[in-house]
């Protein structure tokens, strides 16, 4: 998994809250419930994504934390 992948969950989490926010704004309500459903997902897919990344990095030794340093 990259960090790219992380940003664009993050990306969609943005965009279905704001539509969460606008169907609020017309009091449709099953449709602000579902993007903000979808925009929980998102970030929870991002957070899953970085704790993957942030476990990878930490157990690195340190021999590979140097080279991936260096690259």
């Amino acid at each position: 998994m990259n960090l790219e992948e992380a940003g664009r969950q993050l990306e969609l989490a943005i965009h279905d809250a704001r539509v969460a926010f606008d169907c609020i704004e017309l009091e449709d309500l099953d449709r602000a419930q579902q993007h903000a459903i979808m925009a929980r997902a998102a970030v929870d897919a991002a957070e899953n994504v970085i704790r993957v990344a942030l476990d990878e990095r930490d157990s690195r030794t340190p021999a590979e934390a140097e080279d991936a340093i260096a690259k």
